[in-house]
């Protein structure tokens, strides 16, 4: 009798083989006749595209998404937003406690890792908090969207836009099956830029600010002390972290589209100046993975582009929706830096120290993504033979899960498309999450400690 075989697999392994599961069952459903209309023809690699920026959350898009689709195929996208936003993982867990099923401890340490948690306690419960909370978020944007879509759409259309957008904004996917052109049409519709916006933000925050914020506020509540200043100095020094770096990422963004695109016609340069703000705002917010446009991408100049460039490598906040290497990650290598300059020994933010492993963490996972971006920009440029500019913004887009793009995406070749979605599935994973998929037996400390190198740095 022959040994039998048993394949351990890690944590992320388990993750990323369950996105790589979803997205081709995603194809392969697309694929079905009755998901494409009349006229249309879907290849593999289309279905394959569309699934993958459906998990991925990313909304890039080959094939017009209101047009090409038929309602089945655009309720199975609107699914796979939606698990892209739970994730593979969160979804099973859903499945498992509708179906009152225990939860291994293998399956609490799968949502640990993919949640970036420090411990598997009260696991169940923060779960719970996600679905629930994911869920009336979408229901009350849907239920606000509804109000301008129905009259303009009638009940069953007007409903079934609402939903969509509602999910696809909270999920950050930038997808919509309004028409061809995104939000260009409600460029100066202020209650539909407002219900996107805060989907978006409230989406791309992270839930661990949503439930640091609310239990804060019940805590207040009690005492009855509460306004935002008192509300915003009891919340933990994440929380506060990421709600000041949000803010000055919209502030500035906002206020450099604006200045850069201000007499820009073919963007915002006839706009009255309140329309500006807005589209500005938007275009700041959208950027940094979200993917609805209120201003064709395009026209924008080429310094606006190499802006959203860097704002998009940014991305959203970590235990959220939104994608990128995160606004605490970059905040931490930019604050190391400032902090080597200055003569410090450690990086301290609001009183509390840093660890090493956190700065070194957050290096790598910016490294690795500089690296990949850069990679997958050369080969799609080699072999698309597109401008620089055009590549990278696509690519950055793709790796970042933003959705916008330069009129490029429906242009490329099957390698291009190929390209897209490897770009696309390692934004969603990580691409640490990718190189540690491949690492078999990771120590955790090094087995042996070398004689100091000195080297020339600078």
């Amino acid at each position: 009798m022959g040994k039998k075989f048993k394949i351990k697999l890690t944590p992320i392994q388990i993750i990323l083989l369950g996105f790589l599961g979803v997205i081709f069952i995603g194809a392969l459903l697309l694929k079905i006749p009755f998901c494409t209309v009349k006229g249309e023809e879907t290849s593999f690699l289309t279905a394959l595209f569309t699934s993958t920026t459906s998990i991925c959350v990313t909304g890039l898009v080959v094939v017009d998404t209101y047009s090409h689709w038929t309602i089945l195929g655009k309720i199975i996208i609107l699914i796979l937003i939606q698990i892209g936003g739970f994730g593979v993982i969160t979804f099973y867990s859903i499945t498992m406690l509708m179906m009152h099923k225990r939860f291994s401890l293998k399956l609490r340490l799968l949502v640990q890792e993919y949640y970036n948690l420090d411990s598997i306690q009260g696991l169940i419960v923060f779960m719970k908090k996600v679905i629930y909370g994911t869920l009336i978020v979408e229901g009350v944007g849907a239920v606000l969207y509804s109000i301008i879509f129905i009259p303009q759409f009638g009940i069953i259309k007007g409903l079934g836009i609402s939903l969509f957008n509602a999910v696809s904004a909270f999920c950050n996917a930038g997808m919509d099956i309004i028409g061809p052109n995104s939000l260009i049409n409600y460029q100066t519709n202020i209650p539909i830029n407002v219900i996107t916006m805060t989907l978006i933000v409230v989406g791309g925050i992270g839930y661990v600010v949503w439930f640091d914020v609310i239990n804060t506020a019940k805590k207040l509540w009690s005492t009855k002390i509460i306004n935002p200043f008192s509300l915003y100095k009891k919340l933990n020094e994440h929380s506060r972290l990421v709600i000041n770096i949000t803010i000055v990422l919209i502030i500035s963004g906002a206020l450099l589209i604006l200045i850069l695109e201000y007499n820009n016609p073919a963007t915002i340069g006839n706009m009255s100046i309140g329309n500006k703000i807005m589209a500005s705002l938007f275009q700041s917010i959208t950027l940094r993975t979200a993917g609805f446009a209120t201003i064709p991408q395009e026209s924008l100049n080429s310094s606006s582009c190499i802006v959203g460039l860097i704002y998009m490598f940014i991305g959203g906040s970590p235990v959220g929706t939104a994608g990128g290497v995160k606004t605490v990650t970059m905040f931490m290598i930019v604050l190391n830096a400032v902090s080597y300059i200055r003569g410090r020994d450690e990086v301290v933010i609001f009183s509390r120290s840093v660890s090493h492993e956190m700065i070194n963490k957050a290096s790598a996972i910016v490294t690795v993504s500089v690296c990949v971006s850069f990679l997958f920009t050369v080969m799609l440029i080699a072999n698309s033979h597109v401008r620089a500019l055009a590549a990278a913004y696509e690519i950055i887009s793709a790796t970042g899960t933003v959705g916008l793009s330069l009129a490029l995406t429906p242009t490329l070749n099957a390698t291009g498309r190929l390209i897209v979605i490897f770009s696309m599935f390692l934004g969603r994973i990580g691409p640490i999450s990718m190189a540690l998929f491949f690492t078999v037996n990771r120590p955790d400390k090094n087995d042996i400690n070398y004689a100091k190198g000195h080297y020339i740095i600078g």
